[in-house]
């Protein structure tokens, strides 16, 4: 059929990304006329479930939403519950939450980049295919990960949901003894984290371009993880050198991020001022990609992502696999900081009395910008709770990007592109963005409708 005409290609399930979600893609006379990424996992009512508990209970609870990326869920929690407060965490505490945070960065961005995203570009299907051709790369990736999960099991107590975390602070804070041996793993990560940068440097990347706004947090003088200010970087902003940006203020943030329901998806789907946008590493980089550790910015330079002191943006999404890597780098170089500099706070937590009273927060989790906001009477009792994910919040601009992608591809030289290349590209598109649509990965199927 000439790619002139018309099809539907339905991907039942998405390989490769954490939960289950399928493709819908329509074509009528070579234009591409619909792309939906619909979601289809049951909705899991976290939000609901959550009123009537105690103040002390979300980061707990929320953890459970992804075992990719329970610190995230805790950390945001946390910080919600503690401003509702009018408490405030610093100091040695607050270093000992971010290092513990800078440990499920490094190890679920180096899962994604590793076991999910390279083998796109290196012409595998899965990592075990990809291990027996870069074994090298591979274990550099497992070894990096395993240096991530050490430093969850070491502060969190276990890896996966972490259960020494708590409203604020901790249960229990190390001896400066104890992180002796986790800060020796980590300089042994550190060289591995910008060896994995030039690797995927090398990778053969297709020309796109997201043109979009981006929302990430921005926390001036440092790469913004877990403090700052939501900040938008205007559509198109960034390609001469100019990187104007906007902060819009937590407390402000449901007036400009409107969520609403769409048929072919249980996730809501997310407009910032009635568009479109993209949160991740692509915008953490374009908003903050000035305060990068040093190490991970000379990395940036020499992989070709250029100088983002000068302003410089990345907006191709393929290109995001080094954006990652160049974060695992500084997170890697960050948590030694921390360590090197630690002293032990006089006490693991600090009081958080309940008031009636709303709280906000928003962290970078790996995927994006993640938000709270809860509210409690007088003995703390949650009365409201609101949570909006990253991949929910990037859904349209997934979708958005694969109708470009796929236009471009039809639109090209050569060839009319057949339906198994088409998926391909699909696939790609989305794995591009890291989506987190729960914890699980599944094989493809692939139907098309030819009219």
């Amino acid at each position: 059929m000439s790619h002139r005409g018309s099809r539907v290609l339905r991907l039942d399930a998405l390989a490769r990304v954490e939960g289950e979600a399928a493709l819908h893609l329509a074509v009528r006379d070579g234009t591409v006329s619909e792309a939906r990424l619909r979601i289809y996992e049951p909705p899991r009512f976290f939000e609901a479930f959550l009123v009537g508990r105690g103040h002390g209970e979300p980061p707990d609870i929320t953890s459970r939403i992804c075992g990719i990326c329970p610190v995230a869920y805790q950390t945001t929690a946390c910080q919600a519950i503690e401003r509702a407060c009018g408490v405030t965490v610093d100091g040695p505490l607050a270093q000992l939450r971010r290092l513990l945070y800078y440990g499920e960065w490094i190890e679920s961005q180096t899962l994604h980049i590793h076991l999910l995203h390279a083998p796109d570009f290196l012409g595998h299907p899965s990592a075990v295919e990809l291990a027996r051709e870069h074994r090298a790369a591979v274990e550099r990736g497992l070894r990096i990960k395993q240096a991530g999960n050490t430093i969850m099991e070491q502060l969190g107590g276990r890896a996966i949901h972490p259960i020494n975390v708590r409203v604020g602070g901790f249960y229990h804070v190390p001896a400066p003894a104890e992180l002796i041996p986790l800060a020796e793993r980590l300089r042994r990560a550190h060289d591995d984290a910008l060896e994995t940068v030039r690797w995927v440097a090398g990778f053969d990347f297709p020309e796109a371009r997201y043109d979009g706004p981006f929302l990430a947090m921005r926390d001036p003088g440092r790469y913004a993880i877990d403090s700052g200010t939501p900040a938008v970087m205007a559509a198109g902003a960034g390609s001469n050198g100019a990187t104007p940006v906007r902060a819009l203020p937590v407390e402000e943030f449901e007036r400009h991020v409107v969520e609403r329901q769409v048929p072919h998806a249980t996730a809501l789907v997310s407009e910032l001022d009635g568009h479109h946008y993209l949160t991740g590493s692509l915008a953490r980089y374009a908003v903050s990609g000035r305060w990068l550790h040093p190490s991970a910015l000379d990395a940036a330079r020499a992989a070709g992502l250029g100088d983002p002191t000068t302003g410089t943006v990345c907006r191709n999404p393929f290109r995001s696999i080094i954006v990652r890597a160049v974060e695992v780098a500084h997170a890697v170089a960050e948590a030694l900081r921390i360590i090197d500099a630690y002293e032990p706070p006089s006490r693991p937590h600090v009081a958080v009395p309940p008031r009636p009273a709303t709280g906000c927060a928003a962290t970078e989790a790996p995927r994006g910008l993640l938000y709270h906001r809860y509210a409690m009477d007088a003995d703390g009792t949650l009365t409201l709770a609101r949570i909006v994910p990253p991949t929910a919040q990037n859904q349209a601009a997934i979708e958005d990007d694969l109708r470009r992608q796929v236009q471009s591809r039809l639109d090209g030289p050569g060839e009319p592109p057949g339906d198994e290349e088409l998926t391909a590209l699909c696939e790609r598109a989305v794995r591009n963005h890291d989506p987190c649509i729960s914890c699980s990965a599944h094989f493809l199927d692939l139907t098309v409708e030819r009219g």
